[in-house]
């Protein structure tokens, strides 16, 4: 990991070391104390990042904590896409040599590709599926159910209370009679949600059966200690290698994240669960997939990928990933992994959407 880390932090650094240059090579022109004040300006920009980490523990959940934050991770895609762009230009004047623009339309093109991406991140989209699960209910009346499934709303500093609201109020739109969580609903650290009181409108999401929640990565990065204690304050009910049984007879599997390596296998944490009845199973990582369908899930929602976020990210999840993202029907188990509600880091979504997902479920009749 140490090994990725550097490798990482070398492309980034050098990357942003070629910008730099292509940049003061496009304002050879100007006077030397604007060449000074781009230079700081860039490195203070390109190097906000580290900061950002150095202090994750010393966070405001303030107007400029939620600035900061999002300036630093969104270098990150800048970087991305001036690098390509750069690239390509640099390439065409290979072969017309008296092309001088390649800098100004570079930042032109990054800086609309970023506008087009906020917006994009800032209206997510709402996914219905219906489903048909060949079981019965405990309830001899009732032949369907509504479920609004989320994962990945990270909050923190990159999410902060005033979205969480909109999330909230979204979720509730739906009129849901069940909502479940597939991990990741805290970003990095505690401290911003206690400082800002997110339990507060945590307490809001309204659905009879209740709000289910099976932890992510993020939640042991926050540590998991600190964000069961958390998550205790509101009424969402942590599933942790464990199971529910709804009042209707539908039986929640909640799976440990992949962070706990002694997480049990699915089969074993399944092996009391009634055949008869459905079976939904949250897991954040879309991961051994086929564990979960020979267990006898019928419904499996993970999350975790985010499709990749920012194009072309998203080549290398559908890699990574047996399914990196949307629907899919293996034997008698419904699959759904999400792009997620939020993101993390970068406040941006470009060639990917934030999604709340509603499935509607029918069942057959006693």
């Amino acid at each position: 990991m140490f090994v990725v880390f550097i490798l990482m932090l070398c492309a980034y650094v050098g990357a942003n070391s070629y910008i730099f240059i292509r940049g003061l090579q496009a304002i050879s022109s100007f006077p030397t104390v604007f060449k000074w004040v781009f230079g700081v300006f860039y490195w203070l920009s390109a190097l906000s990042i580290l900061l950002l980490f150095a202090l994750r523990n010393r966070e405001k959940a303030d107007v400029w904590g939620h600035a900061f934050f999002q300036y630093a991770t969104g270098w990150l895609v800048f970087t991305l896409y001036m690098t390509m762009a750069l690239l390509c230009f640099d390439f065409y004047r290979l072969f017309n040599r008296s092309f001088a623009h390649g800098f100004s339309l570079s930042l032109l093109l990054t800086a609309g590709m970023l506008v087009y991406g906020y917006i994009c991140y800032r209206n997510p989209i709402v996914r219905h599926l219906h489903i048909e699960i060949p079981k019965t209910l405990t309830d001899s009346t009732a032949t369907s159910l509504k479920v609004v499934a989320v994962s990945d709303v990270h909050l923190g500093l990159g999410t902060p209370k005033a979205r969480l609201q909109d999330y909230v109020a979204g979720i509730n739109a739906q009129q849901p009679d069940l909502v479940i969580i597939s991990g990741d609903l805290i970003d990095h650290s505690i401290h911003p949600l206690r400082e800002a009181r997110m339990e507060e409108e945590l307490k809001q999401i309204k659905a009879p059966l209740g709000v289910y929640l099976a932890p992510g990565n993020h939640e042991y990065i926050s540590g998991i200690d600190a964000c069961i204690k958390y998550i205790r304050q509101t009424p969402i009910r942590l599933l942790r290698d464990s199971v529910a049984t709804l009042s209707n007879g539908i039986q929640l599997v909640g799976r440990d994240d992949r962070s706990n390596r002694q997480r049990l296998p699915a089969g074993e944490l399944m092996r009391s669960i009634d055949p008869r009845r459905p079976v939904i199973v949250l897991d954040h990582q879309p991961v051994e997939l086929l564990q979960a369908q020979q267990a006898g899930a019928d419904l499996l929602f993970c999350g975790h990928t985010h499709r990749g976020q920012v194009w072309p990210l998203t080549w290398f999840t559908d890699q990574l990933f047996e399914r990196s993202y949307g629907y899919e029907q293996r034997g008698t188990m419904h699959l759904y992994v999400s792009s997620g509600l939020s993101l993390w880091g970068p406040p941006f979504r470009i060639g990917t959407r934030g999604e709340l997902v509603v499935f509607h479920l029918s069942f057959h009749r006693p």
